[in-house]
C-alpha cells in the first residue's frame, strides 16, 4: 500500500522550488549543484530527492509551476471581467496590470523560464510551450476584441507578441529597490500599447 504524502509536503516543495529558482537565476542552471540547493533549503540531499528526482526535474517543476500560475491568472482576470462586464480595453488593461505585477512577484522564476528552458528536453519544452500558447492566445483574443479589423488582417497575434516584448523583459532592468515599482510601470505599459495600437492600420 502506497504511503500518502506527509502534511506540509506541498509547502516544503514550494519552498524548495523558490530557493532553487533563486539559485538558478543568480548562478545559472549549469552552475548550481543539488548540494547547493539542499543547503539553501536547509535540508539533506536525501530529503531533497524525496521531492524531485534530479536537477532536470527540479528545473521543469520551477518552469511548469510558473507558467501554470500565469495561466491561472488569466483565468481569474477573465472571470472577473465577465462578472463586471468589462469592456475589451478594460479587460486587456487588467491582464497587463496583473502580468506586470506577477513578474515582479516572481522575478527568479521568470528569469529561469526565459534563460534556462533550453536545458530541458524536447518533450518538457513542448509541454511548457502548450501552456504558454494558451496564455498568449488569451491576450490575442483580448486584442482582437478591441480591434476586430486587426484580427481579420491577422495582426492581433503579432501585436500581442510586441506587447509581451514590453512585459517579459522588465525583470532585466526594473529593480525592486529602484525609483519605479512594478505597480507604477504596469499602467505605463498599457498606455504605451493603447496609445500605439490606435495608429496601426489593418
Amino acid at each position: 500500500m502506497a504511503r500518502g504524502r506527509a502534511p506540509g509536503f506541498e509547502n516544503q516543495r514550494d519552498e524548495i522550488l523558490r530557493n532553487a529558482a533563486r539559485l538558478f537565476a543568480n548562478q545559472g542552471y549549469p552552475g548550481t549543484s543539488m548540494n547547493a540547493v539542499a543547503e539553501a533549503c536547509a535540508v539533506s540531499k536525501p530529503t531533497l530527492y524525496h521531492y524531485v528526482r534530479d536537477k532536470h526535474e527540479l528545473l521543469m517543476q520551477i518552469c511548469e509551476t510558473h507558467v501554470q500560475w500565469l495561466e491561472t491568472l488569466v483565468t481569474e482576470v477573465q472571470a472577473q471581467a465577465r462578472e463586471q462586464s468589462l469592456a475589451p480595453e478594460a479587460l486587456l488593461r487588467a491582464l497587463i496590470a496583473r502580468f506586470v505585477q506577477a513578474y515582479g512577484e516572481a522575478q527568479n522564476e521568470h528569469r529561469v523560464l526565459t534563460e534556462d528552458v533550453k536545458f530541458l528536453n524536447d518533450e518538457d519544452r513542448a509541454r511548457l510551450l502548450e501552456i504558454e500558447r494558451r496564455v498568449v492566445a488569451a491576450f490575442a483574443d483580448a486584442v482582437a476584441a478591441l480591434r476586430p479589423e486587426l484580427s481579420a488582417a491577422k495582426l492581433h497575434k503579432p501585436l500581442t507578441m510586441l506587447l509581451f516584448g514590453m512585459i517579459n523583459w522588465t525583470f532585466t532592468w526594473l529593480k525592486p529597490d529602484g525609483d519605479l515599482s512594478y505597480e507604477a510601470v504596469a499602467p505605463m505599459v498599457a498606455d504605451l500599447f493603447f496609445g500605439g495600437i490606435s495608429a496601426v492600420k489593418a
